[in-house]
């Protein structure tokens, strides 16, 4: 019966800043849902009308991925990085940087990077295939993101 009342409840969101369902950590590798449609109206500078980009919100929805090297891969393909535009709903302050501390799923070593300058575009390169878990902090805000990273065929 609960099965049947979360597959009824699924489809159902509110307008407005995005619904993140927060499933158990064993049926779903990542709880951030990566979707392909026209990104919110505050994160489309610079693309055209009607543009569909891969994306991917943050858990308070203050930030949204796009994911330009769609799917990020580990170790990168040589032809291709994984080019992510990082675009936050929040106001900025100029030269402040986007301090990211990554952690795969079930522990280990976090991984840290930061984009100089603030949110914008990144090469994010993550050791070892699985779900992370990215903490985000910038301008005084902070939130967090899972990506998914997949092995090179």
């Amino acid at each position: 019966m609960l099965v049947a009342l979360l597959l009824a409840t699924a489809g159902c969101t509110g307008g407005g800043a995005p619904v993140t369902q927060q499933p158990s950590r064993a049926a779903t590798p990542c709880v951030s849902k990566v979707v392909q449609k026209e990104l919110p109206e505050w994160a489309r500078a610079g693309f055209s009308p009607g543009t569909e980009p891969h994306h991917v919100f943050s858990g308070r929805g203050d930030m949204v991925a796009v994911l330009f090297g769609y799917p990020l891969f580990s170790p990168p393909r040589p032809n291709r990085g994984n080019k992510i535009l990082w675009v936050s709903r929040l106001p900025l302050v100029p030269s402040k940087p986007l301090r990211i501390e990554a952690r795969l799923e079930g522990g280990g070593a976090p991984v840290r990077t930061k984009v100089s300058g603030g949110p914008g575009p990144s090469l994010i390169d993550l050791p070892s295939p699985g779900c992370w878990r990215l903490s985000l902090s910038w301008s005084s805000h902070t939130d967090s993101i899972d990506l998914e990273y997949v092995a090179p065929d």
